[in-house]
């Protein structure tokens, strides 16, 4: 039968030589690392994105000029709790939730209301 297996691959093998890391190490080293880059890459500058916007949500006050993130600009009227009324124009105002202000304008910039 030993045409059909060779000698060598019949052989025990003969056992691998310890090194310094142990070779599950090395099996696990890809998706550990995988694991770091996809933190500082993808997780770190969202959760600091969503710090500076809270940031920003929580120091609303009245006067401050807004954009949404829809797009509509106007000043702060009153501040509540989770809403915001923004006057749009003279004499229009509407109720918008305090995070979707997407940013603060500098004071001036909606010379218009």
């Amino acid at each position: 039968m030993s045409f059909l297996i060779s000698d060598a691959l019949a052989a025990a093998a003969a056992p691998a030589a310890a090194g310094p890391i142990p070779e599950s190490l090395l099996t696990l080293l890809p998706l550990l690392l995988f694991a770091v880059v996809f933190y500082f890459l993808l997780i770190r500058p969202q959760a600091k994105r969503q710090k500076e916007h809270q940031k920003l949500i929580n120091a609303l006050t009245k006067g401050d000029e807004v954009i949404t993130l829809g797009g509509i600009a106007g000043r702060v009227a009153d501040l509540g709790d989770n809403f915001v009324l923004l006057e749009i124009a003279e004499g229009v105002q509407a109720k918008v939730r305090r995070a979707a202000i997407e940013a603060v304008l500098p004071k001036g910039s909606l010379k218009d209301l």
